[in-house]
């Protein structure tokens, strides 16, 4: 398959006015679309667009690759502010995730992929498309084989270490987190897993969930239990009320612990993977301080 060829994949296809609103926007809400903007004189995208396919092609259906001809679609290109080519966009929800301007190297490609999307398997693809639910052990054995067939591909291991923080196994999380090369270590996933370690360091011999509410009772001024309380919840999959008892620690002492109740929350919002809920206290957090 070559750039400026018809497509003739499942995967990948030709993206236009009549049907970009139907199979972009609307089909990125069940799975992403990745956007590749092109055109005929384009030497860089006559050796880039067969390597996206490509690496479209062995994601087996988890990301569709959409391709947009700006001579043809000048009205799609000046939506998204395409200034030189090739440049790729990724669509997920009805919105541009992220993006790059110019041909990555396959490496490179495949990391930015894999920041969004994990591969299905062939098997998974050929079921209507629809992803695979593994547990976090199923994908720890996963990654472990992958790692062992490509060592080279150092994003697997931060693959790795977030399923390991899924299951539980910590410190085996953070000796791969720590392991990592300085290019994915900045890596939002990355960061958001050192926030998480840091946060269950602190759960370590920490009383339980009943114990906590326990003690508020006997002392709502407790803000250390309240404190602990904040962290359980969120860890346990309970952000709002976590960010709510994280909250009221600062609106009852700001300089408590020297700032520990902002510190906190700023830690609680960088693991806490919902933009809206992290919105709204932050705003009620500065609403406390300024």
């Amino acid at each position: 398959m070559t750039t400026n060829s018809p497509t003739a994949s499942a995967h990948v296809f030709d993206a236009s006015a009549a049907n970009f609103e139907v199979d972009v926007l609307q089909a990125s809400l069940d799975r992403p679309v990745l956007v590749d903007f092109w055109a005929e004189w384009c030497g860089p995208c006559r050796s880039f667009g067969p390597l996206l396919e490509k690496i479209v092609e062995s994601f087996n259906g988890a990301v569709r690759l959409a391709k947009v001809d700006v001579d043809k679609e000048q009205q799609i290109a000046g939506m998204f502010g395409v200034r030189s080519i090739p440049t790729v966009a990724l669509i997920k929800g009805g919105q541009i995730v992220d993006g790059f301007a110019g041909a990555l190297p396959e490496s490179q490609l495949r990391e930015f992929l894999l920041r969004h999307v994990q591969p299905l398997d062939a098997e998974a693809d050929a079921d209507a498309g629809t992803a695979i639910e593994e547990t976090p052990a199923e994908a720890i054995t996963r990654l472990r084989e992958a790692i062992a067939a490509e060592p080279e591909r150092s994003e697997l291991r931060l693959d790795l270490a977030v399923a390991l923080m899924q299951s539980g196994e910590s410190a085996a999380a953070e000796a791969e987190l720590d392991a990592l090369p300085a290019n994915l270590a900045a890596d939002d996933r990355a960061k958001r897993l050192r926030n998480q370690l840091e946060l269950a360091a602190l759960l370590r011999g920490a009383p339980s969930l009943a114990e906590l509410h326990a003690r508020l009772e006997r002392d709502p001024a407790d803000l250390a239990s309240r404190d602990l309380l904040g962290v359980r919840l969120i860890v346990a999959g309970d952000p709002a009320a976590g960010l709510d008892a994280l909250l009221a620690n600062l609106a009852a002492d700001r300089e408590w612990q020297e700032g520990l109740a902002k510190k906190r929350l700023i830690a609680a919002f960088n693991v806490i993977d919902d933009d809206d809920l992290v919105g709204t206290y932050r705003r009620r957090m500065s609403s406390l301080l300024f």
